[in-house]
């Protein structure tokens, strides 16, 4: 493509991308459960007016627009509040939770740099159940992340995570909680290893820092897993989650500004001047700062209560139906509105289970490391959690009357990516379907053909589901 040779009406562009869209999944109608963090209309509006007054400021420079630098001291204030921050606590919004993950640990490694001279390769030790983006800050900024066996609960295991820390770690992590199953770590217990052995500590709250607050606040006991904690040195919290603000927002918190001073980037010889950035990005929209105040400031602590309430209580209910099906069973022990749930020992298949729900018109959020179907239970999930069930009963029994039909179509090939022994060949195919979508071959399929010719059966299936991922991805 290039761009036309003279521009098109602004009717005929708003028609196209409108009829475009119609094909996209229509998340409101609650058969989806991930990604869609959305209240009512109301709130939705607010947000869009509040990113609208807003978007054209380019915040790369905070002293230009006192109003964004404002509202982002606001809003980091009250986030550090929620979560039980001294009055030492500092941070920043930033773009979403990879970018907060990414700032924190880049501080940390720079701060080891600083105080710990002697480590020339720094380690990070975490649970199996941390997110990818730890794993992508490890691979940008060259230091290890060591991964910890969890419990069969699915929590992070401190004995386990001990045996990892050697002269060269400098972090411990830990989940509040997981994304994948809805399970905190026991973030007390691996504070009390951060102090013994002298070592910084982040919590990832990304999804759960709006979220965990409301639930103690309604009377559900949680161990403490905030700044409460003494050894919590950093946290990262998504406000375009459970904050229900506007994409792309998210807080990075530090205990004191000792470790936050390493995320500033200063750089004193560039011909227009000084430089300087407190985030990864230069340009910054200020819309979604906006837009998250406007968020906080509207929905208040009884808003974020009454949401909480009845997506919590709706979870209750699912996971009671899905308790009294003989087959599934929950992963963990969930703590807010997310949970995960399989078929013991995997009888029958869950990725046909989840073939059968798919088939149904359910979007569904397959995982791995354990085989199992992820939901977060949302507002609009609530209408349809009944339908959900039914339909769950239904795949069961179809999936028990067809055993063959685990050996074809996407359970085949889930079953393949669950199992699959040789990861570093998984990693570098996906890497190249990544390279096929977003370089020249835009729009085209992976050249997988030849690779299908030369290799086993079970390599022309990984390539398949890989397009087939990308092509969802899309």
């Amino acid at each position: 493509m290039e761009i036309p040779k003279q521009g098109r009406n602004k009717q005929d562009l708003l028609q196209a991308m409108q009829t475009a869209k119609a094909g996209d999944t229509d998340w409101l109608q609650g058969k989806t459960w991930s990604l869609q963090y959305y209240i009512d209309e109301e709130h939705h509006e607010l947000l869009k007016e509040a990113h609208q007054l807003y978007f054209s400021e380019n915040y790369i420079n905070p002293f230009l627009f006192k109003s964004i630098l404002k509202m982002e001291k606001e809003v980091v204030a009250m986030v550090a509040d929620m979560l039980h921050g001294p009055e030492s606590v500092v941070g920043t919004m930033t773009s979403g939770g990879t970018e907060s993950i990414l700032l924190a640990m880049y501080a940390c490694r720079e701060w080891a740099r600083k105080h710990k001279p002697s480590i020339k390769h720094p380690e990070i030790v975490a649970p199996r159940t941390i997110h990818p983006a730890f794993d992508k800050a490890a691979h940008y900024f060259g230091f290890s992340l060591r991964k910890a066996q969890v419990l069969p609960t699915q929590e992070a295991d401190m004995v386990a995570m001990e045996k990892l820390i050697s002269k060269d770690t400098i972090l411990l992590l830990a989940s509040a909680p997981s994304f994948a199953h809805g399970v905190l770590d026991p973030i007390p217990v691996i504070g009390q290893l951060a102090e013994k052995h002298g070592l910084l500590f982040h919590v990832d709250a990304c999804v759960g820092g709006f979220m965990l607050p409301w639930v103690e606040k309604l009377g559900r006991e949680l161990p403490e897993w905030d700044f409460r904690v003494p050894a919590v040195t950093s946290m990262s919290g998504d406000l375009h989650k459970f904050g229900f603000g506007a994409k792309g927002a998210s807080v990075v918190l530090y205990r004191h500004t000792g470790l936050f001073e390493h995320q500033i980037f200063v750089n004193t010889e560039y011909s227009g001047g000084i430089f300087a950035t407190a985030t990864l990005l230069g340009t910054r929209p200020g819309g979604s700062v906006a837009a998250a105040w406007a968020g906080l400031q509207h929905l208040g602590q009884a808003g974020y209560l009454k949401n909480a309430k009845a997506m919590l209580d709706a979870t209750d209910q699912l996971r009671a139906d899905l308790e009294a099906i003989p087959e599934i069973e929950i992963i963990g022990k969930p703590c807010m509105n997310i949970l995960a749930y399989s078929t013991k020992k995997n009888q029958p298949d869950i990725y046909v289970v989840a073939d059968f729900m798919e088939q149904k018109g359910w979007v569904v959020d397959r995982q791995q490391l354990p085989p199992s179907v992820h939901l977060t239970v949302f507002p609009y999930n609530i209408p349809v959690i009944g339908k959900y069930v039914e339909d769950l009963k239904a795949a069961i029994e179809w999936a028990k009357a067809n055993p063959s039909a685990s050996g074809e179509g996407n359970a085949a090939m889930y079953g393949l990516m669950a199992r699959i022994p040789l990861r570093g060949m998984v990693k570098d195919n996906v890497r190249k379907v990544f390279l096929d979508t977003y370089g020249k071959g835009l729009g085209s399929e992976p050249p997988v053909a030849e690779q299908e010719k030369k290799s086993p059966k079970w390599m022309g299936r990984l390539n398949r589901v890989l397009a087939w991922l990308t092509r969802w991805g899309a």
